[in-house]
């Protein structure tokens, strides 16, 4: 008689030995003294007879046993033995496990990345964020290149034109490590030269990994100069402004009750709005004995009178004193670093970044958003930007945090 489900619910163990209730065509429930019961079939192959496991009871129905059964049978009428077949399926599904896309990127990582195993390696946080949710458990084998220009056209969405060319870059080192280690037969992303359009910008030297700013933080900290120019060298990475603008900072645009700084953008010629943080603002304050009778915050050093600002080459030089030349850091390349940053590792939504470097930024209907638009958001994101920077300055492994909105 076949198997019947309360049969094999009913069937107790012989804590002597295990036994076998039959079912039909091959099939049939082992069940052992410890009370576990496995669905089992049996066939020849070649003249031999061999067992197929078909799987563990309850997990496994008799009907999804019969399904099985049914199947290997089809499989045997194919010249095909159940058993290989099965073998192969499963190291063809570890071979696809090891060679998948995240699986490689981190031995790349791990071998080939000095800093890899640091929380806020950007090479990494580039790949989590960028590639690996879609990417990821794909085997290297399978991905074309539309798959990985799909990825960059969602950071292209975001405005991130530049990270997406640094995605496609860290893509291309991780396709050349494979076809080293024989993964694959040749980078595919040589396909996808000339893609994305060409970043903009002025290229100015900038500093943007983590720990390297954290080290440019504690220099300007120990920096000689005169105090008006140590106090925007200071200020520089908390604003990001222009350099030009920072320069031009006028008292009355300043109010460190409210901490903020409503000026006239040189570019847009719209007034714009910078949340100052309580460390700007205690900069600011410290400068404010010696400067605050004057127009600008940081008046030219060669005009007693106050007429004139700080000369443009001041925080260039000053940089320069402290090791960073033109070609690593300059006043203007802290935008460049709050923007990587403030996306990268700190999650903060583009669009209150754009807002806060003073971009032109529309809403889809076209029409430009007013100086106020997600001031509240960017007054957090400007304060947790300035504690943020304060733990790179002190050392500390500072965790990504995440905000999106």
């Amino acid at each position: 008689m076949p198997l019947t489900d309360t049969a094999i619910r009913n069937a107790k163990p012989n804590p002597d030995k295990a036994y076998k209730l039959q079912d039909e065509k091959g099939l049939y429930l082992l069940v052992n003294p410890n009370g576990a019961k496995y669905f089992r079939y049996n066939y020849r192959f070649s003249g031999k007879r061999k067992t197929l496991a078909l799987g563990v009871y309850p997990n496994t129905t008799l009907k999804d046993a019969r399904e099985k059964r049914d199947t290997a049978k089809k499989q045997l009428e194919g010249g095909i033995d159940p058993g290989e077949n099965k073998k192969a399926v499963k190291q063809a599904k570890a071979e696809n496990a090891s060679n998948g896309f995240e699986v490689i990127a981190r031995e790349w990582g791990t071998k080939k990345v000095e800093t890899w195993s640091e929380k806020n390696n950007r090479s990494k946080r580039m790949l989590e964020r960028n590639v690996f949710p879609w990417l990821g458990s794909r085997p290297i084998t399978e991905i074309l290149p539309k798959d990985i220009l799909a990825c960059l056209r969602r950071i292209e969405e975001r405005g991130a034109i530049e990270t997406a060319h640094r995605t496609l870059q860290i893509c291309g080192q991780v396709f050349r490590y494979a076809v080293s280690t024989g993964r694959i037969e040749r980078d595919i992303t040589q396909d996808l030269k000339g893609a994305l359009p060409p970043a903009k910008g002025e290229h100015f030297a900038a500093i943007t990994e983590p720990k390297e700013a954290g080290q440019l933080l504690r220099g300007i900290d120990s920096y000689q100069g005169s105090l008006p120019a140590a106090c925007a060298l200071k200020l520089a990475p908390l604003v990001f402004v222009r350099p030009g603008e920072l320069r031009a900072m006028q008292w009355q645009d300043v109010d460190l009750e409210t901490a903020e700084w409503r000026y006239l953008v040189s570019k847009t010629k719209v007034q714009h709005i910078v949340p100052l943080s309580r460390q700007a603002v205690e900069i600011l304050k410290e400068l404010h004995p010696m400067t605050g009778h004057g127009r600008f915050a940081f008046p030219s050093e060669r005009t007693p009178s106050g007429v004139r600002c700080m000369s443009e080459n001041t925080l260039n030089a000053a940089l320069k004193r402290l090791g960073y030349g033109k070609d690593v850091m300059t006043a203007h390349g802290f935008r460049a670093m709050a923007r990587t940053i403030l996306d990268e590792v700190l999650g903060f939504r583009p669009d209150f970044i754009e807002h806060q470097l003073a971009h032109a930024v529309r809403d889809p209907n076209g029409r430009a958003y007013n100086r106020t638009a997600h001031l509240p958001e960017r007054k957090k994101m400007m304060q947790a930007w300035a504690d943020y920077l304060d733990g790179l300055k002190a050392g500390a492994q500072v965790i990504p945090l995440r905000r999106q909105g």
